[in-house]
């Protein structure tokens, strides 16, 4: 009798549904969906690292309509005992309850460690750490200030809507920015953020999004102090699902970055260091 593959943990982030217009965003849902059929059988745990809606607001009693076809995956895996876990982004941080009482799907809003077969993950959408992007940093404390969210709330559906969406274009995913290039390890400002926190804290993998950039990159730690369980840490850009698809996924041993669409030519690597 053949034995089963042990049960994996994947992470996915940034797929910005919605933008940039309904057309091309019921694509890129539907592919994502079929990534999910691809991997409900041996899927313990799925991590969604944040934007997965370009603008998303809960009011009490509405939610914003559409991307029935992922909600509904979401609910058949969540059924079928999949393990699955949501961190907001900059374009979804206004996420309350309703993944945790439609899904049972718990919304984490600040970076968060788990254990993992023994690994020790940090985990993120990644907006707003590391050095420099002031502008955006005051930015995000306006709009993760509970009165700028009753403000925003007090609006009727139609007006609110209306006006994320006019601010939702100013987006990479809406308006079609330049494909984002690798900065280099000195002022890559997540790998700078990875390095601070391994001065202090053992960490084997670090998880973000939000660069839309697919980066796995090899740490040498920093700490003299090191009590992780490989002779380095990692940190993982999960890319996003607009131009690249692409996801990690941890066996218990590995934590590898792939491109379900066939870009793996395109994810960002380093040498392993001597």
């Amino acid at each position: 009798m053949a034995l089963s593959s042990p049960k994996k943990t994947y992470f996915l982030s940034d797929f910005h549904l919605g933008a940039p217009d309904y057309s091309s965003s019921l694509v890129r849902e539907k592919t994502i969906v079929q990534f999910l059929d691809t991997v409900k059988t041996d899927a313990e745990e799925i991590f969604f690292v944040g934007d997965m809606f370009d603008f998303w607001y809960e009011y009490r009693q509405v939610v914003p309509k559409g991307y029935v076809r992922l909600l509904g995956k979401l609910a058949e895996l969540s059924d079928a005992g999949v393990r699955m876990h949501f961190f907001v982004g900059n374009h979804d941080m206004w996420m309350r309850d309703y993944f945790q009482k439609e899904l049972n799907i718990p919304v984490y809003y600040e970076p968060k460690e788990f254990e993992i077969k023994g690994k020790r993950f940090l985990v993120g959408h990644g907006d707003g750490l590391g050095p420099g992007d002031h502008g955006y940093k005051r930015l995000q404390k306006i709009f993760r200030n509970p009165v700028c969210k009753w403000l925003f709330g007090i609006l009727p559906p139609v007006a609110g809507m209306g006006l994320a969406n006019y601010l939702s274009r100013r987006s990479r995913a809406q308006t079609g920015a330049a494909e984002e290039v690798f900065l280099g390890e000195e002022k890559e400002w997540l790998i700078i953020y990875c390095k601070e926190v391994l001065k202090q804290n053992n960490i084997d993998f670090f998880v973000f999004g939000h660069r839309h950039l697919p980066i796995n990159y090899r740490l040498s730690p920093v700490s003299t102090q090191w009590k992780g369980t490989g002779s380095e840490a990692h940190y993982i850009n999960l890319g996003d699902w607009i131009s690249y698809y692409t996801y990690a996924v941890f066996d218990g041993n590995e934590l590898l970055l792939k491109s379900f669409k066939g870009h793996d030519h395109k994810i960002i690597r380093n040498k392993k260091k001597n």
